[in-house]
């Protein structure tokens, strides 16, 4: 008896210490991978938050013009706004006259309504030297601009004045708002986005398709060359991240010129009569896009076939199966994750370029990337630019979540 109680007290005594080392590993892991949580929030997180977050603001007018923001929430939307409104809105332009403040309300009015920059411009101007208006604020506002008195004017006004706005979303998907607050399709003339992102997904699908034709057997052939031979192949494989993208991409434009290599080669060849058009256009876009993308579907690839022991293949053949027969039923299936994370990591980085179409591409081959730093970096249309990038960023989510239900997000990542 005494035995038994000295071994338990024995084993109470041993489970402090094997309790406590365990949690001080886990303070060891936690603190080892801080500095990789701290990356990710601070380059991957944050931004993709702003951008989502930039998508959707809307506090310009109401920083401006809040006296006008607070009618405007108060307004049905029906005809002509209070006569409390035309004088909130004198108050308002009073304050903000002068003021960097009442360009950036004028710059968001202008996306509703064009020419309300000038608009505000006039009439904050004229109503400094106004004190005490004889015949009220809506009448000698709408005597300085006649657009005061048009309810699309206040309708615009309306729309733009809440702090969070559907309208670069909107604008993104070609869609706008009307008058009455119902949404509808932009005009004819104004519907390009739509028509880009479907551009954008297509290139982005036969780039990678491109590259899977091309890969998967150089994959398998680095797997199955004798090592020598394998190991130049994949010195040729890695090339391309030894020299920039732009290099890479401006040195396809010497190749594929009228005057370039290829078109020469092909001359004096007797191939063709004249150059031919290899560059500017979709076609010069696939092959430098190719070139560039080729490697990210070659090494996932070749990371699953690495793991497969040519055993299966014989074990098939030894059970009567036909080697196309083995391939499609044994070996395919088991390099589906590395395809998976191949397609995923190619279409994902061909549906974001911006130079290589930019350089390479037509007029009608530049993607949403290109607009997305067209209104970043020129007009300084924050909203719009970050909506386009959320509508490509959901594309994109939607694609993993089909290919991961398809494949299993696990097996793509490689922890299954």
């Amino acid at each position: 008896m005494a035995t038994t109680t000295e071994a338990m007290d024995g084993a109470s005594a041993l489970t402090p210490p094997s309790l406590s080392s365990r949690a001080k590993a886990r303070m060891v892991s936690a603190l080892l991978i801080a500095p990789l949580i701290l990356f990710l929030t601070l380059v991957f997180v944050l931004p993709l938050g702003g951008m989502l977050v930039h998508a959707v603001e809307n506090g310009e007018v109401g920083a401006a013009l809040p006296g006008v923001a607070a009618e405007m929430r108060g307004w049905t939307g029906e005809g002509l706004p209070p006569e409390s409104a035309y004088a909130a809105l004198a108050r308002d332009l009073k304050a903000a006259y002068g003021e960097p403040r009442l360009g950036e309300a004028s710059r968001r009015l202008n996306y509703e309504r064009s020419g309300y920059r000038a608009l505000l411009t006039r009439t904050a101007r004229s109503v400094r030297a106004i004190d005490r208006p004889q015949a009220g604020w809506a009448a000698e506002l709408t005597a300085i601009d006649p657009r005061w008195g048009e309810p699309a004017t206040w309708a615009a006004l309306r729309r733009a004045s809440p702090p969070l706005t559907p309208y670069y979303l909107l604008t993104a998907l070609d869609l706008r708002m009307d008058n009455n607050g119902s949404i509808a399709r932009a005009p004819a003339e104004e519907r390009i986005y739509i028509d880009t992102l479907g551009r954008t997904l297509w290139i982005g699908f036969v780039t990678t398709l491109l590259c899977l034709v091309l890969g998967f057997p150089l994959a398998h052939a680095l797997v199955s060359l004798p090592r020598g031979f394998a190991s130049v192949l994949m010195v040729c494989v890695l090339l391309p991240f030894w020299t920039s993208l732009l290099v890479r991409t401006s040195a396809w434009i010497v190749v594929l010129q009228k005057e370039g290599v290829l078109n020469g080669l092909l001359t004096r060849l007797g191939i063709v009569d004249a150059p031919l058009e290899l560059v500017f256009n979709r076609f010069g876009l696939y092959v430098a896009m190719v070139h560039i993308l080729l490697p990210f579907m070659i090494l996932p690839i070749l990371s699953v076939m690495k793991g497969i022991s040519p055993s299966y293949m014989r074990a098939s053949a030894s059970l009567g199966a036909h080697p196309a027969v083995g391939f499609l039923k044994v070996y395919l299936p088991m390099t589906l994750p590395g395809v998976g994370a191949g397609c995923l990591m190619t279409f994902i980085i061909g549906v974001g370029y911006y130079i290589t179409p930019s350089l390479v591409g037509g007029a009608r081959d530049q993607m949403t990337s290109y607009f997305i730093a067209y209104y970043a970096n020129t007009t300084i249309n924050w909203g719009l630019s970050s909506a386009l990038g959320a509508i490509l960023l959901a594309c994109i989510m939607l694609l993993y979540a089909t290919v991961g239900r398809l494949i299993g997000v696990g097996r793509i990542a490689g922890i299954q």
